[in-house]
């Protein structure tokens, strides 16, 4: 009976030191992740803030004609 109980302390602790090396991970990773959510929302901001009258359309269609063939 001793045998199983210490294999299931050590079990229980093997969970627990593993879920905290995981939960260690992901808060490391927390500042570049809310960096990156700042980012995008700059960007979106500035997408959305641009006046019509400041911007000038992106044409796909050149005005000359295309260079003729050899």
């Amino acid at each position: 009976m001793d045998g199983a109980l210490t294999l299931g302390i050590l079990a229980g602790f093997g969970v627990l030191s593993i879920f905290v090396f995981a939960l260690r991970g992901f808060i490391d990773q927390l500042p570049e992740l809310f960096a990156s959510i700042r980012r995008a929302l700059d960007a979106w901001r500035e997408l959305w803030s641009a006046r019509p009258d400041e911007t000038e359309p992106v044409s796909h269609h050149q005005d000359h004609e295309p260079p003729a063939a050899a």
